[in-house]
């Protein structure tokens, strides 16, 4: 028999206080019952000797404090996981909103979960294909790796998300493959976008969708990726899948976190997050990677918007210190029409380098993408140059290499929003691209490759 309590003491924000408690541990779900008969959920956030701080779901809202009967679960918040959660769409914590019938669960796990014992890591090193040339050729994703999309406001980020979901798989193999995705604090428009985008590709078949809206309490937020990692780990090492995480958008996670630290007074750090921010970051990107002995993966693309388009701002800061690499996306590109603007100069695979080559892309991937980021940086220097001295002050060669550079925008950065680019093809239009200049000014690809492979 459950004890309830009816010793409810403050109420401030989304936390609840909770006196004279006995036997009550840290992350333990509890259960407020409102004197109309309304069940609100909460978890234990602090243990103070007979005290307990509760973080409530639901909200305080039209609370009664002193008339609530409040009794402890004695677990933490779980997620039940079977193979029938392919193809479900859930709210932010773990509650079926698409109409379909309740999962019968396999196991329930707790969805803080378990880190992944460092020593038992196996390396990162097989490719997988986007479908968008400006990622597969120049940033490359790597089975396992975290690498995060660093965007702006206003710029097309969940339009990117929503084409990486419906294009990825890993190449070569008939293992099976999965996408997970959590959206966090979006609008309803929005919700629905991802959703109808995704059953009308059939995306939604090989995929477990997770929605938290921006009217959505707080701490829901909180749980929202943990729900998704929670059926990552189950689909990747337990099922043997090789999965693709999305998390989108982890500043409003973050906010999340800056909101509930306010309300438990703790002393700020930069900008007011709280101190921990990096560590609870990391709790959730170091989710992602592959173990020895087991088949499955999990890899990770966390999307974050910049506030006021800075990089130094702690959540992307962080965020980099963490991840292994970053994919950044650019106004100026936006502006141009182009899609998807990413700016490959800032960009970064920390893994490329391990996902590429004979056997996994091409022989000459390597070396044509060191080209051609060397041809497209030349050719942005030229045309600021230009911007400057005018462009009667260019070279000749100059002149060629910023034409390169518009012509790379073009064709290779740009793409539509449904076309979906094998790697070869990706390739190919790379060396179409470095015909445009003379072979004297290609020196870091080999002349068999170039023999090879140039039109």
């Amino acid at each position: 028999m459950q004890k309830e309590y009816l010793t409810v003491a403050e109420v401030v924000g989304p936390l609840m206080l909770v006196r004279a408690v006995e036997g009550v541990k840290f992350a333990e779900l509890a259960e407020i019952e409102l004197p109309d008969g309304e069940i609100r959920h909460g978890r234990v956030l602090e243990i103070s000797g007979d005290t307990a701080l509760i973080q409530l779901f639901e909200g305080t809202t039209g609370m009664n404090i002193y008339s609530s009967r409040v009794r402890f679960l004695g677990r933490s918040l779980e997620f039940g996981v079977s193979e029938d959660i392919l193809g479900r769409v859930f709210d932010g914590l773990g509650r079926p909103i698409d109409d379909g019938p309740e999962i019968i669960p396999e196991r329930r796990l707790d969805i803080n979960g378990e880190p992944i014992n460092p020593y038992a890591r196996d390396y990162p090193s097989e490719f997988i294909q986007t479908g968008i040339s400006a990622i597969d050729g120049l940033n490359t994703l790597v089975r396992g790796q975290k690498l995060p999309i660093f965007s702006l406001s206003g710029l097309p980020h969940s339009r990117i998300a929503a084409q990486i979901t419906r294009q990825s798989r890993v190449l070569g193999t008939t293992e099976k493959f999965a996408v997970v995705f959590g959206a966090m604090g979006i609008t309803y428009e929005e919700a629905e976008y991802f959703i109808s985008d995704f059953r009308r590709t059939g995306a939604v078949d090989r995929s477990v969708i997770f929605i938290n809206l921006a009217n959505d309490p707080a701490v829901e937020r909180i749980a929202t990726p943990r729900m998704a990692l929670t059926s990552a780990e189950y689909l990747a090492f337990d099922k043997g899948m090789h999965v693709l995480v999305i998390l989108t958008d982890m500043t409003n996670y973050a906010e999340a976190l800056r909101e509930i630290s306010a309300a438990r007074k703790e002393v700020p750090g930069r900008r007011g997050y709280p101190g921990y921010l990096y560590t609870d970051l990391a709790t959730i990107y170091e989710r992602a990677g592959r173990i020895r002995g087991r088949e499955g993966s999990i890899t990770q693309i966390p999307i974050l918007t910049m506030p006021e388009d800075d990089k130094t701002h702690p959540i992307p800061d962080l965020t980099g210190y963490i991840t292994e690499g970053q994919i950044i996306l650019s106004r100026e590109l936006h502006r141009r029409g182009i899609y998807p603007p990413i700016d490959v100069l800032p960009s970064l695979s920390r893994l490329k380098e391990k996902g590429i080559g004979k056997g996994k892309t091409r022989e000459d991937h390597s070396s044509l993408s060191s080209q051609l980021f060397a041809a497209y940086a030349r050719g942005k220097e030229a045309k600021e140059l230009a911007v400057v001295l005018g462009e009667a002050a260019l070279s000749p060669e100059d002149k060629m290499f910023a034409d390169m550079a518009d012509a790379f925008e073009e064709r290779f950065i740009k793409q539509g929003e449904n076309e979906n680019r094998g790697i070869e093809q990706t390739l190919d239009i790379g060396w179409r691209l470095l015909a445009l200049l003379p072979h004297s000014e290609l020196k870091r690809v080999s002349e068999e490759y170039i023999e090879k492979y140039m039109e």
